[in-house]
């Protein structure tokens, strides 16, 4: 399968100029068989076939014990490392894929053997922390970064954002430009549901760059369908914000994935003109919180919306 016109991880970070299309992937579980796991691939790959993406982001699931105190709603399961599911069983995709590394369950040693021997022409990588100060870690993050930059070819780096940490402490911002002083070129965000918290956090950002005259680093952002009160709790458990009008409407609808992808179309759009307002190179992640097939199809809905609101903001500039 052939990503959209775009080859490399050099080619996905240039065109971020006028937006990039990304998809989420999370591999499947680590008992999953290697026949199991190919025909898991295949069958993201078809499904992606029809939308045309620029990259995918492959995700490091780990349990996140100490993340809050409300139970998960679903149970952790192990997963396939990220690295391995791509290298093994992701033959049929020839572009640009970010590989998540939550560093904490890593040796120093073992992240850094892989920074050194992944390729650079095709992988990018997002180093993310733990997730709360309580976490026993085996590699910190800021350890992670200071291996990165003792390499000469290590894959390009990114860091996530999350708005909603912004919106609590108003710092979000200082601390992108932190991670991009300590080498990340580019940042995924949390799955975003609250437009205002979204808007400004980047309005800072791009503003706190341009006062300092920094170039602003491309920031790709995640929608995701819900479809159910449990995936909405997942959310919840994740961190991520939904206003409470549309959790109401989530929770008495009797069609919650219609309601809650309107509304990601109506965020996409929205985004998309507010990142090209502000001239802040972007992207936008599409995936599905859960394994569900109603909320993975509508993910791939999704997805598609998202490419033809990119494609109609290419068509004019031909």
């Amino acid at each position: 399968m052939a990503p959209h016109e775009t080859t490399s991880a050099a080619d996905l970070l240039a065109r971020t100029r006028d937006g990039v299309l990304l998809y989420g992937l999370t591999p499947p579980r680590a008992a999953t068989t290697a026949e199991q796991a190919d025909a898991v691939a295949e069958a993201a790959l078809s499904r992606l076939r029809s939308v045309r993406v620029d990259g995918l982001i492959l995700y490091d699931v780990d349990a996140e014990v100490d993340r809050s105190a409300t139970p998960r709603p679903f149970p952790f399961m192990p997963m396939m490392d990220p690295a391995v599911f791509l290298d093994r069983h992701l033959s049929g995709w020839a572009g640009p894929v970010v590989v998540y590394r939550a560093v904490s369950k890593y040796s120093g040693d073992e992240l850094g053997r892989w920074l050194s021997e992944t390729r650079r022409d095709r992988v990018l990588t997002v180093l993310v922390g733990a997730a709360s100060r309580d976490q026993v870690v085996r590699t910190s993050l800021p350890e992670a970064y200071r291996r990165h930059a003792e390499l000469p070819r290590a894959p390009r780096m990114g860091g996530v954002v999350i708005a909603e940490r912004h919106a609590n402490a108003g710092a979000e911002h200082r601390r992108m430009l932190r991670k991009q002083d300590a080498g990340c070129e580019f940042f995924v965000s949390q799955v975003c549901y609250d437009l205002d918290r979204t808007r400004n956090l980047l309005s800072d950002y791009a503003y706190g760059c341009r006062d300092l005259g920094l170039e602003p680093r491309p920031v790709v952002l995640t929608l995701a369908p819900c479809g159910s009160v449990t995936t909405l709790e997942f959310m919840s458990w994740l961190g991520i914000d939904v206003p409470g009008w549309l959790r109401t409407e989530i929770t008495r609808s009797g069609d919650p994935l219609t309601v809650s992808s309107e509304q990601c179309v109506v965020n996409a759009r929205v985004l998309v003109a507010f990142c090209r307002r502000l001239g802040l190179p972007f992207g936008i992640n599409v995936e599905s919180l859960t394994n569900r097939k109603v909320e993975i199809d509508a993910s791939i809905d999704l997805a598609r919306e998202v490419r033809s609101l990119l494609d109609r903001r290419d068509e004019a500039h031909r």
